[in-house]
C-alpha cells in the first residue's frame, strides 16, 4: 500500500514480563486495520507501516482499541509521522554529547503541548548527564545508566503515560526503516 509512512509507538510493550505481545500478532493487528508494509523493530513495540490515517492521533486511538480489544492489552500508542520522526532525529542537541546511543534517550511526547511542563526541568543541573528539549521530545543523556537518571525519572515521573520513550540506537533504526521496504528487522 502507497502513502505517507508512519511509526507507532506503543508504551511499555514487551518490556520485562507485562505486556507480551508478538510483533508478528501486532503487524497482522496494525495491517487489519487498512495499513500496508507494516514492519516491527525486534521485539521492541515499535511499528512502521504506509497509509493515509485522517491524523496520527486517529491511527493511535484505532491501534489502543485493537489492541485491548484482539489482544488484551492495554497500552498509550504515540503515532508520528515519519517526517515527525525526522524533525526528532534532526533537532536533537545532545548526539554530540552521547557516547552510548543505548543511553541516550527521546521521550517522546504524545502531545507536543506537554512541551511546557518540562521548561522548569532544563534549568536544572543533571551532570554527568544532560537533558533537553525538542519540539516534540525530551532529550536525556544518561551516562550513568538509564535507571540512574535523575533526569529521565524527573521526566517519567512528571508525564508519566503521557510519553513514551526509546533510545537513541532504536529510534535511528526507526527512522531508517522509514525508507525502506521489505522484510522485517
Amino acid at each position: 500500500m502507497a502513502g505517507k509512512r508512519y511509526i507507532a509507538l506503543l508504551r511499555g510493550i514487551n518490556v520485562g514480563r507485562a505486556k507480551r505481545v508478538p510483533m508478528a500478532d501486532l503487524c497482522k493487528l496494525v495491517a487489519s486495520l487498512g495499513f500496508g508494509d507494516v514492519r516491527s523493530v525486534l521485539n521492541s513495540g515499535n511499528v512502521v507501516f504506509s497509509g493515509a490515517p485522517a491524523t496520527p492521533a486517529a491511527a493511535a486511538a484505532a491501534i489502543e482499541e485493537q489492541l485491548v480489544l484482539r489482544l488484551g492489552v492495554a497500552s498509550r500508542v504515540t503515532v508520528l509521522a515519519s517526517d515527525e520522526l525526522a524533525q526528532l532525529i534532526d533537532e536533537n542537541p545532545l548526539v554530540g554529547v552521547a557516547t552510548d546511543p543505548s543511553r541516550l534517550l527521546a521521550f517522546v511526547l504524545a502531545d507536543p503541548g506537554l512541551r511546557s511542563l518540562l521548561e522548569p526541568l532544563c534549568g536544572q543541573p543533571w551532570a554527568p548527564g544532560a537533558l533537553a528539549l525538542g519540539r516534540r521530545a525530551a532529550y536525556v543523556w544518561c551516562p550513568d545508566g538509564v535507571l540512574d537518571s535523575a533526569a529521565a525519572a524527573a521526566v517519567g515521573k512528571l508525564l508519566g503515560d503521557k510519553t513514551t520513550s526509546r533510545n537513541w540506537a532504536t529510534l535511528s533504526k526507526l527512522h531508517a526503516l522509514c525508507r525502506e521496504t521489505g522484510p522485517q528487522l
